[in-house]
Order: structure tokens, then sequence, then C-alpha cells
């Protein structure tokens, strides 16, 4: 069962700096999560807007409607990713946006709810899929499948982790033994091969691997970006929130090659350090934006 929490959007008031919303206008957030970005692009919107709202996890986008109950009007909940934003907008009628905000990564609800086995913190199954319906592989079927050196791979590339290929030979050995079934059965293993001295778990980077290999973060952001700045006005910005260095670069590279955009943030906004003592998740966002010609 997931522990009550308030969730707290972050670097909220650069966002709203950023895309400036006023009435009559149309926004995609397509990673709406539990909806505190959207309520305060809304609530400064209203009247005549619209809003599609996006979100991979249905858990979440339940969420999200409880939360802009008040602007059932002017919204429109698409159970989906943000990649297939494109098909979306036009079936709605929805587009050309004002603005598109993604707020990237996974949602503080994600870490509290064991049962869907993002956090090495409590015991749950090894899932990671922002959608529990979906086909996809878990990462459960990861580290119990995937032949070793494709485990090091998504390691040492998605991880960004330097021990990437002692984890992927203890992983392979142990699952000889018996399945890696749980959060903690891995995290306790990545613990034995290394201990651990720091104030960082050394299963970090093991977990956000695999997430980022369960659901295909990467290749997802790449094939939306050149949809999104189509989706997007003349004078329409798009907004990114990204929380580690592998998103930040794509979303980096993407603004300063696209010949369709102007860059606004030279460097990346992040948060103050007000902001990050009242919610330590903002510690690593950083925040980028770009305007369509």
């Amino acid at each position: 069962m997931a522990t009550p929490f308030i969730h707290i959007p972050v670097l909220l008031q650069e966002v709203l700096m950023y895309l400036k919303p006023e009435p009559k206008t149309v926004w995609l957030d397509g990673t709406v999560g539990l909806g505190g970005h959207s309520e305060a692009l809304l609530t400064r919107a209203l009247p005549e807007s619209r809003l599609l709202a996006m979100d991979r996890d249905p858990r979440n986008l339940a969420m999200a409607k409880q939360r802009l109950s008040a602007f059932t009007d002017a919204v429109i909940f698409v159970s989906d990713s943000f990649a297939q934003a494109k098909s979306h907008a036009y079936a709605h009628g929805l587009c050309p946006f004002d603005g598109i905000l993604l707020d990237l990564g996974f949602s503080s609800a994600h870490l509290q709810d064991a049962s869907r086995g993002f956090s090495f913190l409590a015991e749950g199954p090894l899932d990671m899929r922002y959608d529990p319906s979906s086909q996809i592989l878990t990462a459960e079927e990861i580290v119990n499948t995937w032949p070793e050196d494709e485990l090091a791979r998504i390691f040492r590339v998605y991880g960004e982790e330097l021990k990437a290929r002692r984890f992927a030979q203890a992983i392979v050995k142990e699952r000889t033994k018996h399945p890696l079934e749980t959060t903690t059965q891995l995290a306790d293993l990545i613990e034995e091969v290394v201990g651990h001295r720091g104030k960082i778990h050394p299963a970090t980077q093991i977990f956000q691997a695999l997430r980022i290999a369960v659901n295909d973060e990467l290749g997802e952001l790449e094939r939306a970006l050149p949809d999104l700045v189509e989706l997007l006005k003349p004078g329409g910005r798009i907004v990114i929130i990204s929380f580690h260095s592998l998103e930040d670069r794509v979303v980096k590279t993407f603004f300063q090659q696209c010949n369709q955009l102007n860059v606004v943030t030279k460097k990346p906004v992040t948060a103050t350090q007000i902001e990050i003592k009242q919610n330590p998740r903002a510690r690593s966002a950083k925040l980028r934006v770009a305007e369509k010609k």
C-alpha cells in the first residue's frame, strides 16, 4: 500500500515563467504525473484554454484526474506516452500548442509504492514498468534472462556505472542458483559486491539503468522531440525538466541542432537552495527551454 504524501511539482515557478500561461491557449503536459504543474498552468490559463494531459502510468493519470477535477471541461486525459502525442493531439483537434511541458523520469508516487518495483528501500517485485498492464519486459525478466554483456552495457550506458561488468557477472552467477525476483534481493546482491560505504546506495545506478531499459526512456524521448516541435505553433515554447545527464544531453543536443527552434536557456535552469530544502528531489532537476521560430 502506498503511503500518502504531498506532491510538490519541481521548478514550478520557473515553468510558469517560461510558458507564460494566459487565457485562450492550448497546452500539452506530456507527463502530467500527479497534476501539480498542470493545475498551476490551468489556474492561470483559464478561461477558454485547453490542455492535453498525458501519462504512461494509468495510476498517476487517475490521481491527476482527481487533482484537476475543477478543470474537467478544459482537459483531455490520455493514458499513453508523450511519444504518441502527435496522433492524440490531431485526434482531439488540440494542436498547434502554445506550450509543451515534459517532466521526465519517475515520480515520487513510484518510489512510495513498493509494489511498483522502482525503489530498493522496500521489498517489491522487480517490475519498473510505468504501465503495469503493458507487454514490455519487466526488470525481473531483464536481470534473469539477458546475457552478461547486455547487462553490463545497460549498466554502463544507462547507469553510467563504472563497475558495470562486476555487477553483471554477479547477477548472472546468482541467477544460476535462484531467480532474482524482488527489489531487495537485487539491492542486497549489489551491496555484497562492493559494500556500502558512502551516502549513495550502490544499487542506485543499477536501478536507474534497469528503469530506463524497461521503459525505453531515452528512445521515447528521442522519437518524441521532432513530433513535439511540429505540434508547437510559431512562438510556442517547449519546456523540459530532466533528472540525469543522459536525458539532459538528449534535450540539449536536440535543441541546439533543431533549425526550427531558438534556444531560450543557454544553460540549464536549476532549483534554488530554498526549493531544494523544501523538496530534495529538485536537487538534480535541470530545466531547458526552446521556442519555435
